[in-house]
């Protein structure tokens, strides 16, 4: 079952240019001026990442951050994205944190990684020692480009249906993408290629999967070809797709309206539940 949203943010562009091909051309002048600025900040934060993150029972927000009602949420699992880090993260991690997400843990995957089933085979140690030390059932996954892919492999083929409520992902491959071919000498890539074994066994049926799926997407992701193959579609899964406007591949898991979209998943199930009955908006963020 799939179900369509785009939350609405006019963009400043619109209101400054009012015809549609220069507003289009700023849009894209400003999300490509965005990843820029944002890879060239990565960059920065990319050494601090590499090493796995300290396990702690709850990350805890900051003495000044605003502070919501404390009910016990479910602790949330952060997974990155191909030849990436934990770093990606640090925007998101704080957002989450203010708004009452007081576990949230990173999971590194070692970039020479050439097995997305084995990487799926890790994430599900992981979120078992998580289960354990947290002293819940469940975790809310938000997975970043391959990161999604490797969590959806996880919960679709592994049974971690039982142990993940909710997944986000953010610009995933759901049906393969066939950018950068001169990257196929990496199994890993050849794994989120359009008909792959991989791709082709997340095709078959999955009637009991219990896990809620969410899956943003944007119409600027470079990194998508074609754009809606990060679109989640399977008759068997509830799956809830956010097309996402204005910005690109590495904005998705730093911009701070997708961040309230991503807050917006993991708190609200009966507003998820709403969305479901196949209600049509937007969010752009040009």
């Amino acid at each position: 079952m799939k179900a369509t949203t785009v939350l609405p943010i006019l963009p400043l562009c619109q209101r400054l240019f009012p015809w549609r091909l220069a507003g289009l051309s700023i849009t894209l002048l400003k999300a490509t001026a965005l990843e820029i600025a944002i890879l060239a900040g990565h960059l920065l934060l990319y050494p601090s990442g590499i090493t796995q993150e300290r396990r702690a029972t709850a990350a805890l927000p900051q003495p000044d951050a605003p502070q919501l009602p404390t009910e016990r949420k479910l602790p949330v699992v952060l997974l990155h994205g191909f030849i990436d880090n934990r770093s990606v993260f640090v925007l998101l991690r704080r957002s989450l944190a203010q708004h009452g997400r007081q576990h949230v843990e990173s999971l590194n995957y070692s970039p020479l990684t050439c097995d997305i089933r084995t990487a799926a085979e890790l994430l599900g140690r992981h979120i078992e020692e998580i289960c354990e030390r947290s002293g819940h059932r469940e975790v809310d996954i938000v997975g970043h480009s391959l990161g999604g892919l490797i969590a959806r492999y996880y919960v679709q083929r592994l049974g971690g249906d039982v142990k993940v409520r909710t997944l986000v992902t953010l610009g995933t491959p759901h049906s393969g993408t066939r950018i950068a071919p001169l990257l196929d000498a990496h199994p890993i890539v050849r794994q989120m290629r359009p008909g792959s074994e991989v791709i082709e066994e997340l095709k078959q049926p999955s009637p009991d999967c219990r896990t809620r799926f969410v899956s943003f997407w944007s119409d600027l992701d470079q990194m998508m070809d074609p754009l809606d193959s990060a679109c989640l579609d399977h008759p068997d899964l509830t799956a809830h797709n956010v097309q996402v406007s204005g910005i690109g591949h590495l904005a998705l898991p730093v911009h701070p309206a997708v961040a309230n979209g991503i807050r917006q998943a993991l708190d609200a199930e009966e507003g998820m539940k709403a969305r479901a009955a196949g209600r049509t908006d937007g969010l752009t963020v040009a």
